[in-house]
């Protein structure tokens, strides 16, 4: 499935069962996805996007990915929203202190973006730090992400 959205085009697939992966890049969608969940998954996240939902309760998989990927974007989904994290915070918090570049890499090959909230991740020093594969595209949808999370969050004290 594609929509468009205030960040741009997102594309979407799912697993007969839940939702497998949010793209901003186009993706092929599977032939066996489910489309109520895929309907869902669009409209909890333009409903995000709109202020609207603080919470997704979609049904997802992480069909791809290492255990330490997984373990990662487990411990993602545990930054509640308008909140952020350093990178360190996560190594930390996964018993892993010296794994920072590779949380780095888990986030970048999170399979689901927003509702796994890697945006929420940012460097120890405060600023922002990669997204969507650290393009100045993804940059700029990481701040536009948390300045609808946080509005008094100076989106320019992040760079």
């Amino acid at each position: 499935m594609k929509f468009e959205s205030i960040l741009g085009t997102i594309w979407l697939d799912a697993t007969p069962h839940a939702l497998s992966q949010i793209s901003y890049t186009p993706i092929v969608e599977t032939p066996l996805a489910n489309q109520e969940i895929l309907a869902l998954a669009q409209t909890q996240l333009l409903e995000f996007l709109a202020g609207k939902r603080k919470t997704f309760d979609v049904p997802y998989i992480f069909e791809k990915g290492t255990d330490f990927q997984k373990e990662v974007w487990h411990a993602l989904t545990e930054i509640n929203f308008g909140q952020t994290c350093s990178y360190q915070t996560i190594a930390e918090k996964i018993r892993r202190p010296k794994a920072v570049r590779a949380i780095g890499q888990a986030n970048r090959n999170n399979p689901l973006p927003i509702i796994v909230p890697c945006h929420r991740v940012i460097g120890k020093n405060g600023k922002l730090v990669g997204y969507s594969g650290s393009s100045e595209a993804g940059l700029k949808i990481k701040a536009q992400l948390l300045t609808l999370e946080n509005p008094l969050l100076q989106t320019s004290a992040l760079f």
